[in-house]
């Protein structure tokens, strides 16, 4: 008599360590710099990414349609760890020191769930602060009529 398990078959993730078998995988740099760039940008306050020359260069590519998520992102991989260091502008009125802690919970997460690798340290560099230009107030109507008189 054969046994037949009653309870259904649910799919496991596959876990971060090695798959039995030959083979080996590499992740590279890049490869974890776009994770850990992507997931720094998702989080409020975060105007962009990059040192100036770096976003000059960002602002070239958008306009061609291209873009780098990694920009502003460096990542040092080894075989099961990584080290993350990001620079960032943040948006005015947004609290510095709250801002690094979210990035770097965010990038800490994303980097271990996505790529499978420890994070053993994320770096965050505020270099500058975004500050939106004025509102230009528009002139009424009757304003502009009683300068014509």
């Amino acid at each position: 008599m054969e046994y037949q398990n009653q309870q259904p078959v649910v799919p496991r993730r596959p876990a971060a360590s090695p798959a039995p078998g030959p083979g080996r995988t590499v992740i590279s740099e890049t490869a974890v710099a776009k994770v850990a760039g992507i997931a720094a940008r998702s989080v409020p306050g975060v105007y962009s990414l990059g040192s100036g020359p770096s976003r000059a260069l960002g602002a070239i590519r958008d306009a061609v349609g291209s873009s780098d998520h990694a920009s502003g992102v460096h990542a040092e991989v080894g075989e099961t760890q990584v080290a993350v260091d990001i620079t960032l502008v943040a948006s005015y009125g947004t609290p510095l020191h709250a801002l690094a802690n979210d990035v770097r919970a965010a990038v800490y997460r994303a980097v271990e769930e996505l790529v499978g690798l420890q994070v053993i340290e994320v770096n965050v560099e505020i270099t500058d602060v975004y500050v939106p230009p004025p509102v230009k107030s528009t002139p009424s109507a009757t304003t502009e009529r009683e300068a014509l008189l």
